[in-house]
């Protein structure tokens, strides 16, 4: 796990080097072990080495062919290197014990197709001297990350959005579509982020630069890969072929040259993680879990569980409250993109690192893939109400008023919006749960009294036309908006901030591929993620199953309008300097959530104080 950089178009090589050198240096908590920058004619590749995979010098980057003809700068892990290598042993002569080697090889066997070959996490940036092409690419599911820009001085591109606009190339001007996204759904969806110029290279996608031209390609999605034969499978060959992905999946994740763990909440999804990892390995697992001497947060009694069935070598990592607390202004201050979420990634990030641990397996994606979150059973329950579209649009929307004055809450809110829509369908109902804030308050806090396109309802009525059944639509609805947009993306700053690689065995494209292709009915949580915890039989216990789902469920709201007051209060001020934000209307939500009204929860300000927060620190206009 890497951070990389580079410009493309630049010829004053010394321009070159300078714009890249200064990249590097913010990305340098991303490879504390190894620096490197080459140039050609046009074009100068920078990289951060974290070496987990040959820690030799042999493997640092950029990485060149034998030949000089390729030189590859990558961020991420391959995870099936062993077995390409051998495939790809009889054309070329390996020189080191590294997957970044396997790429080049891959790439000068298949060319551009070789990408369709790697089982992995991966940013890269592939310069061919031959063909003069710079070939940049990026994961399927969106795992690791990669920002570009187009400027007067040529194409900038690096791992995190600080380093492009450390180059002072770029207008630090945030963009008012991505603003209303943002306050809509506490992110900005690719391709796009909250800097107008700068986007972000879409999952499953490369780009190639030949010349002073650009163009972009897609070679994987959610919706084109999805295996339609798994429907013609009953449900003990799905819950068989789940099982043997995972465990394919979670084997090749365990490959490292350096001691490595796994996060263990006591949930489901860690729990399974850690549970096929201690089948897999002759020794015992290393376990990591955050416990709080508060007990209404702690969840060590779960994870205890799981690390006494396990026998897993396990570090509980005890913190409070104010401990906690303590560490969001740091938390903060590594986040490279604003998000609603975060800092709990940090600190579990921070205390694992600090353990002697430099890479973990996590759980995240299980509630995607298998059905986990409360959206999938909502947006069944609005599959089994159809009838309602026999009803007038403008009835629904008297009923729905109707609801709010009779229960005001910010669900009936949202129901009354749904049912109020111009058809009660997936497309109308999803975007709506999933926001933040809904369109009212959205454009009550901007200036601009235009509407601005909602990408996850442009993205909803796409999904909706898929031959896909239910579940399967709020998987790909879910992985393309809050999981690579909110988790991935916070998973991968939060835990760069401390040089420790997160890999995450769920968001296996083939695992992936094979449950989409699922019917409802064997997908359909009757119990937690039923088809995941019946398909590992008997490896997790009853009480970890039917446990109530926790999280980190801190004292948000009291935080707020006590110890962490001044803080937001502060950060709220910083947003004066966006011109687009009404900040009268920003004071107006801030009042009444200190005032107690149940319509402003915490989750409502607090994305608007992380904002504040990122504008001040990195002095956006």
């Amino acid at each position: 796990m890497c951070g990389i950089a580079g410009i493309f178009g630049q010829k004053d090589k010394q321009k070159a080097n300078d714009y890249v050198r200064t990249m590097n240096s913010c990305i340098a908590h991303r490879g504390p072990d190894a620096e490197g920058i080459w140039s050609d004619a046009d074009c100068t590749l920078g990289h951060r080495r974290l070496s987990i995979i040959d820690t030799s010098e042999a493997g640092n980057q950029p990485f060149f062919s034998a030949d000089k003809r390729i030189s590859l700068i990558f961020n991420g892990e391959i995870y099936n290197y062993i077995e390409l290598k051998k495939e790809l042993a009889s054309g070329y002569n390996f020189r080191t014990a590294s997957d970044t080697e396997v790429i080049i090889a891959a790439y000068l066997k298949w060319g551009k197709s070789f990408i369709n070959h790697f089982i992995g996490m991966f940013a890269l940036a592939l310069k061919d001297a031959t063909t003069g092409e710079l070939i940049i690419v990026r994961d399927r599911l969106g795992i690791k990350p990669i920002y570009w820009s187009k400027t007067s001085e040529g194409y900038l591109f690096a791992s995190e959005i600080r380093a492009i606009l450390a180059t002072g190339l770029v207008d630090k001007k945030i963009s008012a579509s991505s603003l209303a996204d943002y306050l809509r759904y506490q992110t900005v969806h690719s391709p796009n982020t909250i800097i107008e110029d700068i986007k972000m290279l879409e999952a499953g996608h490369m780009m190639i630069f030949n010349g002073h031209e650009c163009r972009i390609e897609k070679y994987w999605s959610t919706f084109d890969n999805v295996n339609h034969s798994a429907a013609f499978d009953n449900k003990e060959q799905a819950k068989k072929k789940v099982l043997d992905l995972l465990m394919s999946s979670i084997e090749v994740r365990m490959r490292a040259d350096v001691p490595f763990g796994a996060f263990l909440s006591g949930g489901i999804d860690s729990s399974v993680v850690v549970g096929l990892m201690s089948r897999i390995s002759a020794h015992p697992v290393k376990s990591f879990s955050i416990t709080f001497h508060e007990k209404e947060f702690d969840e060590s009694p779960y994870s205890e569980v799981i690390a006494r069935k396990f026998r897993t070598d396990h570090t509980p990592i005890r913190l409070s409250a104010n401990h906690f607390l303590e560490m969001m202004p740091q938390s903060l201050m590594a986040m490279d993109h604003p998000s609603g979420d975060g800092p709990n990634t940090y600190v579990v990030s921070k205390v694992t690192r600090e353990a002697g641990v430099k890479m973990a397996l996590s759980g995240l994606g299980g509630d995607e893939v298998f059905a986990g979150y409360d959206v999938f059973r909502r947006m069944k329950d609005i599959e089994n109400k159809a009838w309602l579209n026999w009803i007038p649009a403008t009835l629904r929307h008297l009923a729905g008023q109707a609801l709010k004055k009779a229960k005001p809450s910010i669900s009936t809110e949202k129901i009354a919006q749904g049912i109020g829509s111009s058809h009660v369908d997936f497309s109308h109902f999803y975007p709506i749960v999933r926001q933040v804030l809904l369109d009212d308050q959205v454009y009550r806090l901007l200036k601009s009294k235009g509407d601005q396109p909602n990408f996850v309802f442009d993205l909803a009525k796409k999904i909706q036309a898929l031959p896909l059944e239910t579940l399967s639509k709020v998987s790909i609805a879910e992985m393309q908006t809050y999981m690579q947009n909110v988790l991935l993306r916070d998973t991968d700053q939060m835990s760069m901030a401390h040089a420790l690689e997160v890999r995450v065995p769920f968001l296996d494209h083939r695992l992936v591929e094979y449950v989409l292709g699922l019917g409802d009915d064997i997908k359909f949580p009757h119990t937690p993620k039923e088809l995941l915890t019946s398909a590992v039989g008997d490896l997790l216990p009853h009480e970890v199953i039917h446990r109530p789902k926790m999280g980190f469920t801190f004292p948000w709201a009291i935080w707020m309008r006590n110890e962490l007051r001044s803080f937001c209060y502060d950060n709220l001020l910083a947003l004066e300097k966006v011109e687009s934000i009404n900040h009268t209307e920003v004071m107006l939500i801030w009042n009444r959530f200190l005032s107690g009204d149940h319509l402003i929860t915490w989750s409502r300000i607090w994305p608007m104080v992380v904002l504040g927060h990122w504008v001040k620190q990195h002095d956006i206009h």
